[in-house]
């Protein structure tokens, strides 16, 4: 039986978009094509829509089948406890604003809990459901500081995931070499060849690897092509040498600094001045000496014989800033230009005595200690330049002792000592002390002054906070909430406590749970205020604990 068929319109240009124009504004607003209005225009779009979107595929030309992935890599590490996958499920459904700001109530932010339930995991060993790595993958895309733990717990599924979604692509982006496999570090050929041929991600991995394995190895293996690498390449390998920098190191350090590239022979002069006694340190600090002396001539009136107006010699650390930056001082890493409105002799100054070692300073200063080196006084407003260079000289080389000396006592007027000249320099000084003793200067600082500067150093405690700094956290909070004023000025300290404080606290804070009498010039309704905060705190200390119990599981 013979059949014709009546030849079709071909589509106006176009037509897709004017429906889907169409149904955006509504079909009230814009009457679908071929139709009129009324309340038939609706039925009659979505019939023009179906009709395009089978006209559409209609003219897809047949191609050659696309190969098939292949199969998502094992992963061998331990499943999920149950309890735990549910948490996850929970944690992960949770969106960042969807209470939409204002009084956050007494129910916990899980946003904020993912990390430290992703780093409880990943320190357990565990391996993620299967069926949740889209959603981690997607709860990483929207945070960068979630990426790490996230992509370590999501293991070697999720670089398979992300190579068949272009959304996901950052994972290879975030992970050294783009998620390849390395070769075994025992396979020396299989090394060299990867070093020589692979691609960059690939090459700065392989290194990384194998200097946290085998330093020698990975820094020879550097030497072997150095010379024909690219200069913002050199950087980056050169920077891979921070892991495990000891003094075999130095021969190949020296060779740096006569780099073509200026922030290569930056990086290696800043890495070997954090080694003691290297031959740079030791040139460093032959120039740091000769700016610095005791002046045991200053005159200053005894205490004891004010009356009388008699005056004794007082020790006084005297600076002669260098005149000149002289081509050896390049060599060694010091920066001949200065930043605008930074004086020449004093950015010279500074960059010596940073990079000085800081033991010169005992042996060049009568044998004092740091803490002794630090009370003297300093002629001419050198104290602060002095004072802030050995900051930074403590920080790079991780010396306790200096940092103790320039952090002074927490309950000091300033809190800080005589170099700490802004909380990110206390920050960084309390980084070179042990969690204990960082967790425990804190707290006096807390107890001694609020937490009215504290959110930057609470930062830099060990996680969860020792009981003497979970203490002296909730006490201040207690006086802020018993003088009255908003908790919202202490919400950041707030936040950090829901995350930090130990669950095993959630005891202790009970007390804190009704709602305050409040005093007559307290700000209006703060006491239900900090009902809710102390109740929300309370809530999630408890969920953490929660979260702890339900990975311990076997």
């Amino acid at each position: 039986m013979n059949r014709t068929f009546a030849p079709v319109a071909a589509p106006p240009t176009g037509a897709w978009e004017e429906l889907v124009t169409t149904a955006l504004l509504g079909t009230d607003r814009r009457t679908p094509p071929g139709t009129g209005a009324g309340p038939q225009a609706p039925a009659a779009l979505l019939d023009a829509a179906a009709v395009e979107t089978v006209r559409r595929r209609a003219g897809l030309r047949p191609a050659r089948a696309a190969e098939r992935p292949q199969p998502a890599p094992e992963d061998p590490r331990p499943a999920l406890p149950p309890a735990a996958a549910r948490r996850l499920a929970l944690l992960l459904a949770d969106r960042p604003g969807a209470s939409g700001g204002g009084r956050r109530g007494t129910a916990p932010d899980l946003t904020e809990l993912l990390p430290q339930w992703l780093a409880t995991a990943n320190a357990r060993g565990f391996a993620p459901p299967p069926q949740m790595l889209p959603a981690l993958l997607d709860a990483a895309r929207g945070r960068t500081d979630l990426r790490p733990a996230a992509l370590e717990f999501a293991g070697p599924r999720a670089l398979w995931l992300a190579r068949l979604n272009p959304d996901w692509r950052f994972a290879l982006r975030s992970t050294p070499g783009g998620g390849a496999a390395l070769p075994h570090l025992e396979d020396d050929d299989s090394v060299r060849q990867l070093w020589q041929e692979g691609l960059f991600a690939e090459r700065v991995a392989l290194l990384s690897a194998l200097r946290s394995r085998e330093p020698a190895a990975a820094r020879e293996l550097l030497a072997t092509t150095w010379a024909t690498e690219r200069a913002e390449d050199r950087l980056m390998f050169l920077d891979s040498l921070r892991t495990g920098l000891g003094p075999d190191d130095e021969p190949f350090l020296e060779q740096a600094l006569a780099d073509r590239s200026r922030n290569v022979r930056a990086t290696a002069a800043e890495l070997l001045s954090a080694l003691p006694g290297s031959a740079l340190a030791a040139r460093m600090a032959v120039r740091a000496e000769a700016c610095v002396a005791i002046d045991h001539t200053r005159p200053t009136r005894a205490a004891g014989v004010a009356a009388s107006g008699a005056t004794v010699a007082t020790p006084t650390i005297t600076v002669e800033a260098p005149h000149e930056c002289d081509p050896g001082m390049e060599r060694d890493g010091v920066v001949a230009k200065a930043p605008a409105g930074r004086g020449e002799r004093s950015w010279w100054f500074g960059q010596l005595v940073e990079a000085a070692p800081l033991g010169t300073w005992s042996r060049r200063l009568g044998g004092r200690t740091p803490r002794e080196i630090v009370a003297l006084p300093v002629t001419d407003d050198w104290q602060g330049e002095l004072h802030a260079a050995w900051c930074r000289a403590a920080v790079r080389q991780r010396d306790a002792e200096w940092s103790r000396a320039l952090l002074g006592e927490p309950s000091a007027p300033e809190a800080g000592g005589p170099g700490a000249v802004s909380l990110a320099e206390r920050a960084k000084l309390l980084g070179a002390l042990d969690a204990a003793e960082r967790a425990e200067w804190v707290a006096g600082f807390i107890a001694t002054h609020g937490l009215s500067e504290a959110f930057q150093l609470l930062g830099v405690c060990a996680v969860p906070w020792a009981p003497p700094l979970g203490r002296a956290v909730v006490d201040a909070l207690n006086i802020a909430r018993d003088a009255g004023s908003y908790p919202w000025s202490f919400s950041g300290v707030m936040g950090l406590a829901e995350r930090c404080l130990d669950p095993s606290e959630s005891g202790r804070l009970d007390a804190l749970l009704a709602v305050p009498d409040e005093p007559e010039n307290a700000s209006p309704g703060a006491g239900g205020y900090w009902a809710e905060a102390f109740q929300r705190l309370v809530t999630t200390l408890r969920l953490r604990a929660a979260m702890t119990e339900e990975l311990s599981t076997p």
